[in-house]
């Protein structure tokens, strides 16, 4: 790979990471179970992944009533990779 290809990967890397960084501070502080949080970052060349894991009990909690809770920290995650140049979805794994 040329040189600059590799730090534009290295680069889309590290803004997925800030951002799964954002979603797992405000999942691990609406769940009761903080240690069973694991988060998994799935880069694509258009956009990035990250799947949330919960214990099953807290599943609820992330989503929220209605999916209110999802829906804002998915908003927020959208505009941490908007301000970043880039794109993000997160989903949410029992």
């Amino acid at each position: 790979m040329s040189e600059e290809l590799t730090e534009t990967l290295e680069d889309e890397e590290l803004l997925s990471d800030r951002i799964a960084d954002l979603v797992e501070y405000l999942v691990v502080n609406i769940v009761d179970d903080a240690d069973a949080v694991s988060l998994e970052v799935i880069d694509r060349p258009d956009a990035s992944t990250i799947e949330v894991s919960v214990a099953e009990p807290d599943v609820a909690k992330v989503i929220g009533r209605h999916g209110r809770t999802i829906k804002a920290i998915r908003t927020l995650a959208r505009a941490l990779a908007a301000r970043l140049g880039t794109s993000v979805e997160v989903e949410v794994l029992g």
